[in-house]
């Protein structure tokens, strides 16, 4: 059993599990109408064990580094009825190491990124931001609209 754990931790291996959700809600203006957009975060957390357990004596050089991404879903509606869905990911909202085992460690590190609930909204407000240009983008082809220029 020890020369399969050594060969996993050779091959680095990694595991996602979900844990926290944020919601977004807010109106954009367009030229075609206002628009009601709503986001759903996800945050998945992906565990990658390091290192190696070491003989007696020696230092263990066994660590866990995790890493959260935001799974992002946008669903706008147009006052014409248009329906406009969108998904994406915010890598890295938060991330971190651990010494020992990742298993071990799943459950603080679940309850670390949920303590973070204001920096998640904050990374949500900004991902949306960052998309309504995306979205104003898709409405202005599905409306037919031409640039001025």
């Amino acid at each position: 059993m020890t020369s399969i754990m050594a060969a996993g931790l050779a091959l680095g291996l990694s595991a996602i599990v979900s844990t926290a959700t944020v919601n977004h809600a807010t109106r954009i203006d367009h030229q075609s109408g206002p628009v009601d957009v709503r986001y759903r975060g996800a945050v998945q957390i992906s565990h990658k064990q390091v290192g190696a357990v070491t003989p007696g004596g020696r230092p263990s050089t066994l660590g866990c580094q995790w890493k959260a991404d935001m799974i992002v879903a946008r669903e706008a509606k147009a006052a014409s009825g248009t329906m406009l869905t969108r998904n994406f990911v915010r890598e890295g909202v938060a991330s971190g190491n651990r010494t020992g085992w990742c298993s071990t460690h799943h459950a603080s590190i679940a309850n670390h990124v949920a303590r973070q609930t204001s920096d998640l909204d904050r990374h949500m407000i900004s991902v949306a931001k960052e998309d309504h240009e995306v979205l104003r983008a898709e409405l202005d082809r599905v409306h037919g609209a031409v640039s001025a220029g």
